[in-house]
């Protein structure tokens, strides 16, 4: 079983996706990268937890393109 994120990690990655989509890679280092210029987040955990779900979106996009 995996971590319960909270709402609000995942309405945050959510909208991240939807809007910088074509920029995010599947990698977390680059998109940690492309994030510390969109976001203002003040907890680093909190900033980490919503890099990571962006990561798991981005990897669910390209599982559902290569099948």
């Amino acid at each position: 079983m995996g971590r319960i994120r909270p709402r609000f990690i995942k309405h945050a990655a959510e909208d991240i996706v939807e809007k910088y989509g074509n920029e995010l890679t599947l990698d977390y280092e680059k998109n940690r990268d492309i994030l510390d210029d969109i976001l203002e987040v003040p907890s680093i955990t909190v900033r980490n937890r919503i890099v990571g779900y962006v990561t798991t979106l981005m990897k669910k996009e390209e599982r559902i393109k290569l099948s």
